[in-house]
């Protein structure tokens, strides 16, 4: 993935809202998994009193590179519209092939319309990112910004569920490695289509598009572009105590102007309740 910071920051975004919570399909027997994609944010905000552990990793056979991630979900008590997380990431990237923390996210998303029960929902996020990546090794922007991105997810019929996200990213000052500073920004489109093979296996189809302008010179930035495309599938594990353990996996496959690129995406998470809402 070139350039490798679009993949650590861009990667962490996107896995922000990755969890399992009820069906949108109420009518079939069992919940399904719903919130099931990996590229793709959903639109459906964490269950009352219920916390997710969320890692990532992906690895680039061509650069050999690779990223990962852990994003913590945590529900506002009393206010389930309301959703606080956090992101951490690390990389080695192909800048030179160095270990190095990537930028940490603080996120807030809002409920706006529809929750895991109704055919339509839409969720925007909004994100702080803070410097805390290499700009040397490539995982950092090197300045604070911020992050907005509306998912929206709509359920096609009983057996496909589709997410869609749009969004864009500011660092009013980043850097590159060698200290040169100017704006960076840039814009993120994502879709999915899920399959509900079983209520508890998915099977899906990704695309995740990225434009980046990055610094490349004093006060100059240079336009990075991405297209992947990502086939996979996930299951769910579930416990009498609440717990769900959903792990994944997908092949990631560069087109355009990511051509020639392959790895492969594995994904865990843990979801459990913490408390019980008030009545």
């Amino acid at each position: 993935m070139r350039p490798a910071i679009c993949v650590l920051v861009l990667l962490s975004a996107s896995v922000i809202r990755l969890s399992a919570q009820h069906s949108a399909v109420s009518n079939l027997p069992e919940h399904p998994i719903q919130d099931n994609s990996f590229l793709a944010e959903e639109a459906y905000n964490q269950e009352p009193g219920v916390v997710q552990h969320i890692q990532t990793f992906t690895r680039m056979w061509n650069s050999k590179t690779w990223a990962y991630s852990f994003t913590q979900e945590w529900p506002v008590p009393d206010h389930w519209k309301h959703q606080l997380s956090y992101t951490l990431a690390g990389a080695r990237t192909d800048a030179n092939l160095q270990s190095s923390f990537g930028d940490l996210l603080l996120n807030y998303r809002y409920q706006l319309t529809g929750t895991g029960e109704t055919r339509l929902a839409v969720s925007p996020r909004a994100t702080l990112v803070l410097p805390t990546g290499s700009v040397k090794n490539g995982s950092g922007y090197g300045g604070a910004g911020v992050q907005a991105v509306v998912p929206a997810s709509y359920v096609l019929n009983r057996h496909f569920v589709s997410h869609y996200d749009l969004g864009g990213t500011l660092i009013p000052l980043a850097r590159d490695a060698a200290g040169d500073g100017a704006a960076s920004y840039g814009y993120n489109a994502a879709g999915s289509l899920i399959w509900l093979a079983h209520t508890r296996i998915n099977g899906m189809f990704e695309t995740s598009w990225s434009s980046a302008h990055l610094v490349s010179r004093p006060h100059g930035t240079d336009v990075q572009n991405t297209l992947w495309l990502a086939p996979g599938a996930r299951g769910a594990f579930n416990f009498k105590s609440g717990l769900q353990i959903v792990p994944g996996f997908a092949y990631v496959a560069g087109v355009g102007p990511s051509s020639g690129d392959r790895g492969a995406f594995f994904y865990l998470s843990f979801e459990h309740p913490m408390w019980r809402e008030r009545e």
